[in-house]
């Protein structure tokens, strides 16, 4: 590849890959993929849609995550750098395109970690393993710590902190075969529920339910790649790992949808309620045990959003870390990584502040048009990682057509035609997803489906707007702002050792 100023790299850049320790190997990759990818919390919300939400599941495991999990593959194998989706970007379009899409693809998850895994995993905990009482200085120290020691995680070397990583992947596969096994004995013990086969009709109405969280659930196969160059070897290992890890995220997600619909005759609720009330049903079948079995489900559950937002802030804080250094974020000095762990402390260290603030917000802005407020900022602000692959997507298509002489140790079938119909499928629904994420209710609008707003939002779709556009809005002028106080960053240019 031509060493344009897309492809060279800063000064400060090439200094802070010099500190990179290699420790990824392809199991690693694997089980970060499995540890980052599989969102428990998102099961029971997609089992809440009934047997309509199992078919657009499987249906979008097919036509967006397979597709996906390719164009994944082959652009993560043939430009394995260091920062991954960031590098990619600006190969194709330049820094400041980067620029906004790493703020994009990084903002959701420091925000996402407090503002909703804490918060998630503290229900978890007081519910079904020793109460806490809301609002008490136990559930304060619990979230807090929950933010913290995740951020402690993505903090250490990459080659201790792995290795919970992967107990915390494990821990995942763990409960979820567990889930299903017992679903098979509960099912034989007691029988299963009805299937709605009426209402597994495919209907817009029904995809409109369930599209936005099952893409957001479908999304991050790129996310490893973020620590590309801390992989013994990138270009060989990256496209197995995500063919692997794409067959059991698709897995982990579809056979515990099923076992909720088998359980239960309706999902009991959302999120934790439904993916936890249907293990309390089938744990049924240990008899004397349940409580104690629940508890212990209860603990990998926990354990396993500790380690989906460790491993977040892993990838995403690398991300925003080297597109400082590369002059598109502030004056570089975010862009500094740890001599001693060979990680990006500084952005480690603003991902948890930033964490600790949507923490505080969410402890009190809980009632009234405040707390609706909230909840329109945080479900904007965590979907923005959606709205980062307009430009990814665009970004990987283009490096496809434009370098074509660069070796790609793995292709995706059809070769570049293949890449380009794949692409265009995954942006598709990526636009979709992502227009409904800024102007919720506007296509079911068009459409003729009801969308009550003050029924949802607890607002008028005025106020909701607002806050939707104004989020994103923010989001980039930080990115914008972010560029421009780059500049002297931008001015000591050097070739890129890591591209031919």
């Amino acid at each position: 590849m031509k060493q344009s100023s897309n492809v060279k790299i800063t000064t400060l850049a090439a200094v802070q890959e010099k500190k990179l320790i290699k420790s990824l190997a392809r199991v690693d990759i694997i089980l970060f993929i499995v540890a980052a990818y599989i969102s428990l919390d998102t099961i029971g919300t997609i089992a809440s849609g009934g047997s309509q939400s199992l078919f657009w599941a499987v249906v979008l495991a097919l036509t967006f995550l397979v597709p996906n999990a390719f164009l994944m593959a082959e652009t993560g194998s043939a430009f394995p750098e260091e920062g991954g989706p960031y590098q990619w970007v600006k190969f194709a379009y330049g820094r400041l395109p980067a620029g906004i899409a790493s703020v994009l693809y990084w903002v959701t998850n420091p925000i996402w970690l407090g503002g909703s895994l804490c918060f998630i995993s503290f229900d978890a905990f007081s519910k079904y393993v020793f109460k806490i009482s809301s609002g008490s200085f136990g559930e304060w120290a619990f979230k807090l710590g929950f933010i913290w020691i995740a951020i402690a995680l993505a903090i250490i070397s990459l080659k201790v902190g792995k290795s919970i990583i992967n107990v915390a992947a494990f821990a995942k596969i763990t409960l979820l075969a567990l889930m299903v096994i017992t679903t098979v004995i509960y099912g034989a013990k007691h029988g299963f529920q009805p299937f709605d086969w009426h209402n597994f009709k495919p209907s817009v109405s029904g995809f409109m339910l369930v599209a936005p969280v099952i893409l957001f659930s479908y999304v991050g196969f790129e996310a490893p790649n973020a620590a590309s160059g801390e992989m013994f070897d990138p270009a060989k290992d990256t496209a197995p790992s995500i063919r692997i890890g794409s067959a059991v995220s698709a897995l982990a997600y579809l056979l515990p949808v099923l076992a909720v619909l088998l359980v239960l005759p309706k999902s009991a609720g959302d999120g934790l309620q439904g993916f936890m009330e249907a293990i309390k049903t089938i744990f049924s079948v240990y008899g004397g045990a349940a409580d104690f079995l629940l508890k212990i489900a209860a603990l990998l559950l926990i354990f396993g959003l500790l380690g989906l937002g460790a491993s977040w802030m892993m990838a995403t804080d690398r991300i925003q870390a080297m597109a400082s250094a590369d002059g598109a974020f502030l004056n570089g000095w975010f862009g500094e990584f740890s001599e001693r762990f060979g990680t990006p402390f500084r952005v480690n260290i603003l991902s948890g502040v930033l964490s600790s603030i949507f923490l505080i917000a969410g402890m009190k802005l809980v009632d009234g048009d405040s707390g609706a407020i909230f909840g329109v900022v945080l479900s904007c602000a965590i979907s923005t990682l959606l709205v980062s692959y307009i430009i990814i997507i665009p970004a990987v298509m283009k490096l496809n057509r434009s370098f074509p002489e660069v070796d790609r140790p793995y292709r995706t079938p059809g070769g570049i035609r293949g890449f380009q119909i794949m692409g265009s499928i995954v942006l598709i629904y990526i636009l979709i997803g992502s227009f409904g994420v800024i102007f919720p209710g506007t296509l079911e609008g068009w459409l003729g489906i009801e969308y009550n707003f003050a029924d949802i939002w607890g607002l008028s779709r005025g106020q909701v707007e607002l806050f939707t556009v104004g989020t994103l809005t923010f989001d980039i002028i930080v990115a914008l702002v972010g560029f421009a106080l780059a500049k002297n960053v931008r001015k000591s240019l050097t070739e890129n050792p890591e591209v031919k």
